[in-house]
């Protein structure tokens, strides 16, 4: 189906001026495929690679037939699901971009915000309310919505949905909806769960594909730069020199994890860059206010988790650097989906350590790219031993003098935490095993606070006899044991049992130590010796 524009759509006439008004003239592909089966109430399947213009697909139809009608308390017309609170939000802004000409009312149900304020609104009546699946089936359960009036159900990102395990509470709120209803279904990918949902909950719709499931835009250039030390503290050196170099405008650079989301923000500032960041474990109102400074152009680099790497709409941004390569190839295809947005020209660079070698080859798979490197590539014998050996994390090594701390071991990624945890174990360990003498390098933990005095070395002959041993559970001296009455050598336990002398009287006035007041059953038995002869 080809049309040139907007008028063309069937969308009301005053939906095509907000979109005048918006400075838009021709619709995308899955706008101009999407669009005018939407309007006449029909279910949609639409499946688009990121950045397409999907969230316009169903907001501008939506608006159209919610012209006509009026909500009721507590039962909203219509229904958006979407997999983030960010997303949501962006939901909720296209439609008061687009909706400008009209009086709809509209909620936004998403976590980290009053949930007085948005009972409010909902007891006045919404016409689009805008919810993430946890937090609607919250308010459902607190019969605050219901669910028995909605007349459009639009999941947006379904397959980010699925990576989020949200299909469980998306089935749940799906079975709560009158069967007469439009449905309009958005994913970029089409996995086994997804085929299962869309036959489940539609009826006959229009499948509309504009492009092959998970492939990149072509106006992104995609670069690797390989990293052979594989160390974070060398990755942050590298990425600094291609943002001094690289003639970036603003750029989100994408992590896998939330602790080193924090960990690159802190260094990017550290060297003098206008940095944000950007992680689930930040409240909600700092989440949008770091967005806003990112889109308005007051942060310059975004450190972000897969939290920022799908939907959002931030319309020009001209690098996107992924730190860590994502453990899933269709994560890949969505993060650098956040440039070259509109026909725009994007460049995309991901850091690749030895181990994840193992990752461009299913990069290589999903796109059907032949990956482009900078520098140096890797050599043979590298990619064929990938993902054989483990690195450790090297988030905390010296970025000055370019050595990781010996903290940093080998295997799994996720160490333990250096600095002031280990430190209170320390001297427990330096003291079962002192370093060898000549030890050039000094340890990446003090055995002993700097406040302690270094004790002296004690030779081996004497060191029992002289020094007293330390418990190891509270750290403390531990008293000498009572060797009074103690035979020198220990008798076989089939000898002692032949003949064992009775035990000494204790006078009255004595005291018994611990030991010698012990009940026999919880003293430690001696070890029995097989006799030959013996059962």
């Amino acid at each position: 189906m080809e049309t040139k524009t907007f008028a063309d759509l069937g969308l009301s006439p005053k939906v095509q001026a907000a979109i005048a008004a918006a400075g838009y003239v021709n619709p995308t592909p899955i706008q101009a495929a999407a669009i005018p089966v939407a309007v006449t109430g029909r279910d949609v399947l639409g499946i688009a690679q990121t950045g397409t213009g999907k969230t316009a697909s169903f907001v501008l139809p939506m608006i159209t037939r919610l012209e006509t009608g009026r909500a009721r308390a507590r039962m909203p017309r219509s229904l958006i699901l979407a997999p983030t609170r960010e997303l949501a939000a962006q939901v909720a802004q296209s439609f008061e971009k687009y909706g400008v000409n009209h009086k709809l009312s509209l909620a936004l149900l998403i976590g980290g915000v009053s949930m007085d304020d948005q009972v409010k609104k909902l007891d006045r009546g919404v016409d689009v309310l805008i919810a993430t699946p946890g937090r609607l089936l919250d308010h459902f359960g607190r019969g605050r919505v219901m669910l028995m009036g909605v007349e459009i159900l639009v999941i947006d990102e379904a397959d980010r949905m699925l990576d989020m395990g949200f299909i469980p509470d998306i089935e749940k709120i799906c079975k709560l909806f009158p069967p007469r209803r439009q449905t309009l279904f958005f994913s970029a990918t089409m996995p086994p769960e997804i085929t299962r949902l869309v036959d489940q909950f539609l009826t006959n719709p229009e499948r509309i594909e504009v492009a092959k499931p998970a492939t990149t835009a072509k106006t992104i250039t995609q670069r690797f730069v390989y990293c052979p030390n594989g160390e974070d503290w060398a990755k942050r050196e590298v990425l600094r020199d291609m943002i001094r170099n690289g003639n970036v405008k603003n750029a989100i650079i994408f992590c896998n994890r939330k602790r080193d989301v924090a960990v690159l923000y802190k260094s990017l500032s550290k060297h003098g860059f206008n940095a944000g960041a950007l992680h689930g474990d930040m409240d909600q109102t700092s989440r949008m206010d770091t967005l806003d400074k990112f889109r308005n152009g007051e942060i310059m680099l975004l450190a972000a988790s897969d939290v920022a790497a799908r939907g959002l709409d931030i319309p020009d941004v001209s690098h996107v650097f992924n730190f860590d390569l994502p453990w899933a190839a269709d994560d890949y295809v969505h993060r650098i989906g956040r440039t070259g947005r509109a026909g725009r020209e994007g460049y995309a660079a991901s850091l690749v350590s030895p181990d994840d070698l193992k990752f461009v080859k299913d990069i290589e798979k999903i796109t059907g790219e032949t990956p482009v490197w900078l520098g140096e590539p890797p050599t043979e014998e590298d990619i064929a031993g990938a993902g054989k050996r483990r690195r450790g994390r090297g988030g905390r090594g010296h970025e000055k003098s370019g050595k990781p701390h010996r903290g940093q071991q080998s295997g799994h990624r996720d160490q333990k935490p250096s600095g002031d945890r280990q430190r209170s174990h320390a001297p427990a360990r330096a003291a079962k095993s002192p370093p060898p003498p000549g030890h050039g390098e000094q340890p990446h933990v003090q055995d002993r606070p700097p406040s302690e005095p270094k004790r002296p070395q004690q030779p081996r002959a004497a060191k029992h006899s002289e020094q007293p041993k330390v418990d190891a559970w509270t750290d403390q001296p531990r008293a000498p044991r009572r060797t009074e009455g103690t035979p020198e050598k220990r008798q076989p336990a089939h000898e002692q049992s032949r003949k064992s002398p009775p035990p000494p009287q204790q006078k009255s006035g004595d005291r018994l130590g611990f030991a010698e007041n012990m009940p026999a059953f919880m003293r430690k038995p001696a070890r029995p010796i097989k006799v030959p002869g013996r059962g």
